[in-house]
């Protein structure tokens, strides 16, 4: 890890006034969530890996917290479950509807 470049990063953030902060947040988690054709069957799914935004928020809906699913998920980080919540929020519908058809296939297992 380039400790250096991290720290400048954070100071560069740091030192952005707030409506560009605030663009700079809403930037992050839009590229942090990915639709790669052939990865995750094209669904949205946390960057560069293959865990789909659908698994974690039905893990979620079934009572896992936070905490659990970094345990399930060592690769994630808590910015990643924001994000697959913010994404969530903002298309819910599409996300209702993979979980559910994932749910009613007979092979279905996480």
């Amino acid at each position: 890890m380039n400790t250096k470049l991290v720290e400048s990063l954070v100071e560069a953030v740091s030192a952005l006034e707030p409506e560009h902060y605030a663009l700079f947040q809403s930037t992050l988690i839009t590229k942090t969530i990915q639709k790669t054709p052939g990865v995750c069957g094209g669904y949205a799914r946390i960057r560069n890996t293959g865990i789909a935004v659908w698994t974690l928020i039905s893990l979620a809906n079934q009572g896992l917290d936070e905490e659990a699913l970094l345990r399930d998920f060592p690769g994630l980080t808590h910015f990643d479950l924001l994000a697959a919540r913010t994404y969530y929020r903002a298309n819910s519908e599409e996300i209702d509807a993979l979980i559910a058809s994932h749910h009613s296939e007979d092979d279905w297992d996480v």
